[in-house]
Protein backbone atom coordinates (compact mmCIF):
# COMPACT_ATOMS: atom_id res chain seq x y z
CA UNK A 1 0.00 0.00 0.00
CA UNK A 2 1.19 3.48 -0.85
CA UNK A 3 1.36 5.61 2.29
CA UNK A 4 0.34 9.23 1.76
CA UNK A 5 -2.00 11.74 3.40
CA UNK A 6 -5.06 10.98 1.21
CA UNK A 7 -4.76 7.23 1.88
CA UNK A 8 -4.24 7.90 5.60
CA UNK A 9 -7.44 9.98 5.63
CA UNK A 10 -9.31 7.14 3.91
CA UNK A 11 -8.03 4.62 6.47
CA UNK A 12 -9.00 7.02 9.26
CA UNK A 13 -12.53 7.16 7.81
CA UNK A 14 -12.68 3.35 7.88
CA UNK A 15 -11.51 3.43 11.52
CA UNK A 16 -14.30 5.90 12.38
CA UNK A 17 -17.04 3.56 11.08
CA UNK A 18 -17.07 1.08 14.01
CA UNK A 19 -16.65 3.99 16.44
CA UNK A 20 -19.75 5.63 14.95
CA UNK A 21 -21.75 2.40 15.25
CA UNK A 22 -20.71 1.89 18.88
CA UNK A 23 -21.62 5.46 19.79
CA UNK A 24 -25.00 5.26 18.05
CA UNK A 25 -26.02 1.82 19.27
CA UNK A 26 -24.91 1.91 22.91
CA UNK A 27 -25.94 4.03 25.86
CA UNK A 28 -23.53 6.91 25.36
CA UNK A 29 -24.57 10.22 26.96
CA UNK A 30 -25.34 12.79 24.26
CA UNK A 31 -24.95 10.14 21.56
CA UNK A 32 -26.57 12.40 18.97
CA UNK A 33 -23.83 15.01 19.39
CA UNK A 34 -20.97 12.51 19.52
CA UNK A 35 -22.45 10.54 16.64
CA UNK A 36 -22.95 13.67 14.55
CA UNK A 37 -19.38 14.80 15.24
CA UNK A 38 -17.90 11.44 14.29
CA UNK A 39 -20.05 11.19 11.16
CA UNK A 40 -19.22 14.73 10.00
CA UNK A 41 -15.51 14.15 10.66
CA UNK A 42 -15.68 11.00 8.54
CA UNK A 43 -17.58 12.86 5.79
CA UNK A 44 -14.97 15.63 5.89
CA UNK A 45 -12.17 13.11 5.37
CA UNK A 46 -14.07 11.90 2.30
CA UNK A 47 -13.98 15.38 0.81
CA UNK A 48 -10.40 16.09 1.85
CA UNK A 49 -8.77 12.87 0.66
CA UNK A 50 -9.83 13.44 -2.93
CA UNK A 51 -8.96 17.13 -2.95
CA UNK A 52 -5.53 16.53 -1.44
CA UNK A 53 -4.82 13.57 -3.74
CA UNK A 54 -5.59 15.60 -6.87
CA UNK A 55 -3.80 18.80 -5.77
CA UNK A 56 -0.66 17.00 -4.65
CA UNK A 57 -0.79 14.52 -7.54
CA UNK A 58 -1.01 11.64 -5.05
CA UNK A 59 -3.79 9.75 -6.79
CA UNK A 60 -2.99 6.06 -6.27
CA UNK A 61 -4.57 2.76 -7.20
CA UNK A 62 -4.81 1.97 -3.48
CA UNK A 63 -6.68 5.20 -2.84
CA UNK A 64 -8.94 4.67 -5.84
CA UNK A 65 -9.87 1.24 -4.46
CA UNK A 66 -10.11 2.13 -0.75
CA UNK A 67 -12.02 5.41 -1.06
CA UNK A 68 -15.27 3.97 -2.45
CA UNK A 69 -15.07 1.08 0.04
CA UNK A 70 -14.70 3.55 2.90
CA UNK A 71 -17.63 5.57 1.55
CA UNK A 72 -19.89 2.52 1.31
CA UNK A 73 -18.88 1.34 4.79
CA UNK A 74 -19.59 4.73 6.33
CA UNK A 75 -22.94 5.33 4.68
CA UNK A 76 -24.16 1.74 5.05
CA UNK A 77 -23.17 1.56 8.73
CA UNK A 78 -24.75 4.93 9.47
CA UNK A 79 -28.03 4.15 7.70
CA UNK A 80 -28.30 0.61 9.14
CA UNK A 81 -27.63 1.98 12.64
CA UNK A 82 -30.39 4.53 12.09
CA UNK A 83 -32.78 1.71 11.18
CA UNK A 84 -31.87 -0.04 14.43
CA UNK A 85 -32.59 3.22 16.28
CA UNK A 86 -35.94 3.46 14.44
CA UNK A 87 -34.91 6.76 12.87
CA UNK A 88 -35.30 5.49 9.30
CA UNK A 89 -37.57 2.87 7.71
CA UNK A 90 -35.74 -0.31 6.73
CA UNK A 91 -37.20 -0.35 3.21
CA UNK A 92 -35.76 3.10 2.46
CA UNK A 93 -32.35 2.14 3.79
CA UNK A 94 -32.49 -1.10 1.79
CA UNK A 95 -32.99 0.97 -1.38
CA UNK A 96 -30.13 3.29 -0.47
CA UNK A 97 -27.66 0.54 0.45
CA UNK A 98 -28.83 -1.69 -2.42
CA UNK A 99 -28.14 1.10 -4.91
CA UNK A 100 -24.59 1.42 -3.59
CA UNK A 101 -23.92 -2.27 -4.16
CA UNK A 102 -25.62 -2.27 -7.58
CA UNK A 103 -23.62 0.70 -8.90
CA UNK A 104 -20.41 -0.74 -7.42
CA UNK A 105 -21.13 -4.02 -9.24
CA UNK A 106 -21.72 -2.08 -12.47
CA UNK A 107 -18.40 -0.27 -12.03
CA UNK A 108 -16.57 -3.57 -11.43
CA UNK A 109 -18.10 -5.13 -14.55
CA UNK A 110 -17.11 -2.03 -16.51
CA UNK A 111 -13.54 -2.17 -15.19
CA UNK A 112 -13.23 -5.80 -16.28
CA UNK A 113 -14.12 -4.58 -19.78
CA UNK A 114 -11.67 -1.68 -19.64
CA UNK A 115 -14.27 1.03 -19.00
CA UNK A 116 -14.04 3.44 -16.08
CA UNK A 117 -17.34 4.85 -14.83
CA UNK A 118 -16.76 8.11 -13.02
CA UNK A 119 -19.19 9.90 -10.74
CA UNK A 120 -21.61 12.26 -12.43
CA UNK A 121 -23.32 15.31 -10.94
CA UNK A 122 -26.34 13.25 -9.93
CA UNK A 123 -24.15 10.81 -7.99
CA UNK A 124 -22.49 13.74 -6.25
CA UNK A 125 -25.89 15.25 -5.42
CA UNK A 126 -26.94 11.86 -4.03
CA UNK A 127 -23.86 11.70 -1.82
CA UNK A 128 -24.43 15.25 -0.55
CA UNK A 129 -28.06 14.41 0.13
CA UNK A 130 -27.05 11.27 2.05
CA UNK A 131 -24.60 13.22 4.22
CA UNK A 132 -27.20 15.88 5.02
CA UNK A 133 -29.89 13.28 5.70
CA UNK A 134 -27.74 11.11 7.97
CA UNK A 135 -26.65 14.25 9.85
CA UNK A 136 -30.24 15.33 10.45
CA UNK A 137 -31.31 11.81 11.43
CA UNK A 138 -28.44 11.46 13.91
CA UNK A 139 -29.07 14.91 15.35
CA UNK A 140 -32.75 14.10 15.85
CA UNK A 141 -32.18 10.82 17.74
CA UNK A 142 -33.53 12.22 21.02
CA UNK A 143 -35.76 14.95 19.62
CA UNK A 144 -39.04 14.99 17.74
CA UNK A 145 -38.49 18.59 16.60
CA UNK A 146 -36.55 17.56 13.51
CA UNK A 147 -38.75 14.58 12.60
CA UNK A 148 -40.57 16.23 9.66
CA UNK A 149 -37.36 17.70 8.25
CA UNK A 150 -35.55 14.38 8.68
CA UNK A 151 -38.35 12.50 6.92
CA UNK A 152 -38.41 15.00 4.03
CA UNK A 153 -34.62 14.74 3.69
CA UNK A 154 -34.86 10.95 3.69
CA UNK A 155 -37.47 11.00 0.91
CA UNK A 156 -35.30 13.35 -1.17
CA UNK A 157 -32.32 11.06 -0.60
CA UNK A 158 -34.26 7.96 -1.65
CA UNK A 159 -35.48 9.76 -4.79
CA UNK A 160 -31.96 10.93 -5.72
CA UNK A 161 -30.60 7.46 -4.93
CA UNK A 162 -33.03 5.67 -7.22
CA UNK A 163 -32.83 8.25 -10.02
CA UNK A 164 -29.01 8.28 -9.95
CA UNK A 165 -28.95 4.47 -10.11
CA UNK A 166 -31.29 4.41 -13.10
CA UNK A 167 -29.18 7.07 -14.85
CA UNK A 168 -25.90 5.20 -14.16
CA UNK A 169 -27.33 1.97 -15.53
CA UNK A 170 -28.95 3.68 -18.53
CA UNK A 171 -25.81 5.63 -19.46
CA UNK A 172 -23.68 2.49 -19.11
CA UNK A 173 -26.09 -0.14 -20.41
CA UNK A 174 -23.61 -1.11 -23.12
CA UNK A 175 -21.26 -2.44 -20.45
CA UNK A 176 -23.88 -5.03 -19.51
CA UNK A 177 -24.91 -6.00 -23.03
CA UNK A 178 -21.70 -6.12 -25.05
CA UNK A 179 -17.96 -6.39 -24.81
CA UNK A 180 -16.45 -2.99 -24.16
CA UNK A 181 -13.47 -1.70 -26.07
Amino acid sequence: MVWNIPNALTLFRIFLVPLLVVVLLTEVPDKEYWGLGIFLLAALTDALDGIIARRTKNVTTTGAMLDPIADKLLMSAAFISLVELQQAPAWMVTLIVGREFAVTALRLIALEKGVAISANWLGKAKTTSQIITVSILIFSINSDRWHVIALAALWITVLLTVVSMVVYFWQNRGVLTEDAK
